[in-house]
């Protein structure tokens, strides 16, 4: 065994909705980890307050599982450079993040602490329902939902992006 990560994922689907059951946009790093526990500089401890201060969501922490799989919409991530947002899922073992766009910074933050995130444009119409367990090619953009007929390409990781994923984080890529 090499005891480098694999290139893909697989777990249950948690999509981040609204009260319209739409994937919700916007989720800026305020929702997903709220200012308030920023003195919080222990990874570990980082999960408990993941989407704190999204409403309809704030139980989250209790209910995920590692290897879980999110699933949100557009700019998520988006507002300020805040590290925790991207660490209190790392915390809680979730296995990737799957959106239809991500904030610049919080893109850069999870490719940089080698946190599988994937952008999906679209993947809100792509069929996956709450709860299905579905796998992810980090190389192809696969995703297959496995409880139902449902398959959808995002984007593969780019090159970098891979390099850090398989290094672990961006300060173990070894100079070439």
């Amino acid at each position: 065994m090499s005891g480098r990560p694999s290139l893909s994922a697989e777990g249950r689907v948690w999509l981040i909705t609204g009260p319209d059951g739409k994937l919700m946009d916007d989720i800026d790093t305020d929702m997903i980890y709220h200012n308030a526990h920023l003195a919080v500089t222990e990874v570990s401890e980082m999960g408990r307050y993941a989407f704190g201060n999204l409403e309809g969501w704030r139980d989250f922490p209790e209910k995920v599982r590692p290897g879980d799989i999110v699933i949100a919409g557009a700019n998520f991530g988006c507002g300020s450079s805040r590290q925790h947002a991207v660490d209190c899922f790392r915390a809680l073992g979730v296995g990737a993040l799957v959106v239809e766009s991500a904030g610049a910074i919080y893109f850069r933050n999870a490719v940089n602490s080698a946190f599988p995130l994937v952008i999906a444009p679209g993947i809100g119409e792509s069929g996956i329902k709450q709860g299905d367990s579905v796998s992810i090619d980090f190389e192809t953009g696969l995703i297959k939902d496995l409880d139902r007929p449902v398959v959808f390409r995002a984007r593969p990781f780019s090159a970098v992006q891979r390099e850090i994923y398989l290094a672990g984080s961006l300060f173990a890529v070894r100079p070439s």
